[in-house]
């Protein structure tokens, strides 16, 4: 789950991270009581879920209310990476004197967590990363034990070099690092963590992902939930039970199991399709949960034919079937369907469907070939 700068700021001053007062708005006039609480200079930011926000128009200065006014109609007029600019927020514009970048995320190859820190902060980042990547420090932190601080300072020094910037640094670090473990955060990143006039490190930026899998414990993040982060077909799916993810191709994928439907979505690759979506209805065998999930395929008007894939095992062919049948009363299908059913009561599935008119299939690769042929 990703959220809002602003969002990660709020979290950022619930653990004492320096950040700077701000106002959010969404309508162009507010802009100008916002900067007489914010001072008579202020950056305008655009509030999307993408990056690059800065190289599209969505970050600019005002140095006068009516200069506000114009920013924040030119910003929530833009649409940045297909995402309608809705919010933007005001902070206090900062004489920044150097631009460092800090940033934790999971290391799931050394099952660590990764502090990653660099002098060279700012919009260019990412491209320091491919073409001079020596110049980003990283320490590895296990939760088991601990921040190691002698080790941590070590880094810091590296990039910091004065020992109060060291210390502010290394006090951020160690709150990033307990937001992250409370929060079940699986990124927290600043860029710019800025050094600013009175010797001060402030996060001028904040960017924080959070592990859906760990949203349940936390009802305030959960709160912070952004709906253009999801298709409404994403939505419906969450809401239904289903695990859902839009894609961009023309084969519809109905399949039971994380694993089984990420192999589906190769083999149709490896025979020359492209799926549309990615679609778990999980170990239950309930058939509304394929009527759901056929009502949800059926809306994306580039599907051009429907694979569904059951592997029995909790989940059962006869009850997979009973969906199907039930999809067909309530719904007019128009396009292909290929369906491939084995395992627990598979022949007991099969029987139900061809005595409508279906053709079901044992072999994957059989029904994979036919549903590419079919798109």
């Amino acid at each position: 789950m990703k959220i809002h700068e602003y969002q990660a700021k709020e979290l950022f001053g619930d653990y004492g991270i320096p950040v700077q007062e701000q106002v959010v708005i969404s309508k162009p006039e507010d802009a100008e009581a916002a900067m007489s609480k914010l001072g008579n200079f202020v950056v305008v930011k655009a509030q999307v879920l993408v990056g690059g926000r800065g190289k599209a128009g969505g970050v600019k200065l005002a140095r006068s209310p009516q200069e506000a006014v114009e920013a924040s109609r030119q910003i929530l007029g833009l649409t940045i990476k297909d995402i309608p600019v809705e919010k933007v927020m005001l902070a206090p514009a900062a004489d920044i004197g150097q631009e460092f970048y800090l940033g934790l995320t999971l290391d799931r190859t050394e099952k660590q967590l990764i502090l990653m820190l660099s002098k060279a902060g700012g919009v260019d980042i990412e491209e320091l990363a491919v073409n001079r990547p020596e110049e980003i420090l990283r320490f590895h932190i296990n939760p088991a034990d601990g921040i190691d601080e002698a080790g941590l300072n070590r880094v810091l020094e590296k990039v910091f070099e004065t020992p109060e910037l060291i210390q502010q640094a290394a006090d951020t670090v160690q709150k990033l690092y307990k937001l992250t473990l409370e929060k079940d955060c699986s990124l927290v990143e600043i860029n710019p963590y800025a050094l600013v006039a009175g010797n001060r490190l402030l996060a001028l930026d904040a960017k924080i992902n959070l592990d859906d899998n760990g949203i349940y414990k936390h009802p305030d993040v959960e709160k912070m939930r952004n709906p253009e982060e999801y298709s409404a077909d994403e939505i419906e799916a969450r809401e239904n039970s289903l695990s859902f993810v839009s894609m961009d191709g023309d084969i519809g994928c109905i399949v039971n199991g994380a694993g089984l439907a990420m192999a589906t979505m190769d083999i149709i690759k490896l025979f020359g399709g492209n799926p549309a979506n990615f679609l778990d209805v999980g170990g239950s065998s309930n058939p509304q949960k394929v009527l759901n999930a056929l009502r949800i395929i059926l809306r994306n008007p580039r599907v051009k034919a429907i694979l569904i894939n059951i592997f029995g095992g909790i989940t059962r062919c006869d009850d997979i079937a009973k969906g199907i049948l039930m999809a067909m009363d309530q719904i007019d299908i128009k396009v292909p369907m290929v369906i491939r059913l084995i395992g627990t009561n598979d022949k007991e599935g099969r029987e139900m469907l061809t005595e409508k008119g279906f053709k079901v299939a044992e072999n994957l690769s059989d029904a994979v070939k036919q549903v590419v042929a079919h798109a």
